[in-house]
């Protein structure tokens, strides 16, 4: 899961940067895929790891976190990209992505250790 997001946040930088259509539709795919599979992943741990009673609930919960953070994240980057420029902006984001990700994988080890959607019962 951390992979997908790093990847996506490399592939954010590697947009902004780029100074030809191919490498930067290139990248763009690239960021498609790995954001669709990092949103399945957590979808499905949601789903997994939830307890049957809870599962509504939490998933209401999720679902309003995700578009408000979708909603929040476009405006963030319009605000960011009429102060610094379009570019920039971009560049802020993928780097932006990666330090979170670090954040994430050092506040949470057992989500970095995870190799399967399933937990196994001890």
């Amino acid at each position: 899961m951390f992979g997908c997001v790093a990847g996506f946040g490399i592939a954010t930088l590697v947009f902004a940067l780029s100074h030809t259509i191919i490498l930067s539709l290139l990248a763009l795919v690239a960021l498609g895929g790995f954001d669709m599979v990092s949103m399945v992943i957590r979808g499905a741990m949601v789903q997994l790891d939830t307890p049957d009673a809870m599962r509504g609930r939490v998933n209401a919960v999720n679902s309003i976190f995700i578009n408000t953070s979708n909603q929040f994240g476009e405006f963030e980057t319009g605000v960011l990209a009429s102060m610094l420029g379009t570019v920039p902006a971009a560049v802020v984001g993928g780097v932006g992505t990666l330090v979170i990700v670090a954040i994430w994988m050092k506040l949470f080890p057992s989500l970095r250790r995870r190799q399967q959607l399933t937990q196994s019962v001890e």
